[in-house]
């Protein structure tokens, strides 16, 4: 699952998208209780990537296996040459049916936001 014979490049500096924020917020029960999930994201994107649990994508995108949950894949930009990695959604793998979190939750913690 790892990118290339040596793997991921060590350490990167990794960004998450306002879209991915949100999908995590609407089909991943965060397990800090913070509001904003991005600190939680870019923590278990950054254990997943030293783990090497990447794997190519389509169109130039990577795939970052979530360690915590095994059914969440991270969908990813990676900048090689600034060391960046950017989230931008993120998918549950084989998972069907409704999301984890119901809608009516993240409905109401949007109402709060505007």
């Amino acid at each position: 699952m790892s990118r290339g014979p040596a793997g991921p490049a060590p350490g990167v500096l990794v960004a998450v998208t306002d879209h991915a924020a949100e999908r995590f917020g609407q089909r991943v029960p965060a397990r800090r209780g913070e509001l904003d999930p991005r600190p939680e994201i870019i923590e278990r994107v950054s254990a997943a990537w030293a783990a090497g649990r990447v794997s190519e994508a389509s169109g130039g995108a990577l795939y970052v296996h979530d360690l915590v949950d095994r059914d969440v894949v991270f969908v990813c930009r990676h900048d090689a040459a600034r060391g960046e990695l950017v989230v931008i959604t993120l998918w549950e793998g084989d998972r069907l049916g409704e999301p984890r979190v119901p809608r009516r939750f993240t409905d109401a913690l949007r109402d709060l936001d505007g």
